[in-house]
């Protein structure tokens, strides 16, 4: 599966990539939100899924998501929220975002690559 990482603390976004190429996963990554719709729609390779750091300099984690999820090259991408802050959110913005599922940090990586795997099955039926 391809999977895009958008994470801006460099050890979160390593630790993330890392464990899920272990897991046979092929991951693209950015450390901000600016520009990632145009690098998909630009790329060749559109991931399969997309880990999205909600709590992100600039655009935050759900305007990215409400764009992604505002394109037509894009809006087909699930999107898996990740936070340190559960808190802020509410699971019904969350989903109204476009984020099928909110991961919190710090993340679990035994059950990371569980976790996007089941919703890329849960979308595909």
């Amino acid at each position: 599966m391809k999977i895009l990482v958008v994470e801006d603390h460099p050890a979160d976004l390593k630790l993330a990539g890392a464990v899920l190429r272990m897991s046979g996963h092929i991951v693209g990554e950015h450390g901000s939100a600016e520009g990632v719709v145009d690098a998909i729609v630009a790329g060749k390779d559109k991931p399969d899924i997309i880990v999205l750091d909600l709590n992100l300099p600039g655009m935050d984690g759900l305007a990215l998501a409400r764009q992604l999820k505002a394109h037509a090259d894009t809006r087909h991408i699930p999107i898996v929220a990740m936070t340190a802050y559960p808190d802020r959110y509410r699971r019904e913005e969350l989903i109204t975002a476009g984020c099928a599922i909110c991961i919190v940090k710090p993340i679990d990586t035994r059950e990371l690559p569980k976790q996007l795997e089941k919703v890329a099955a849960d979308i595909s039926q």
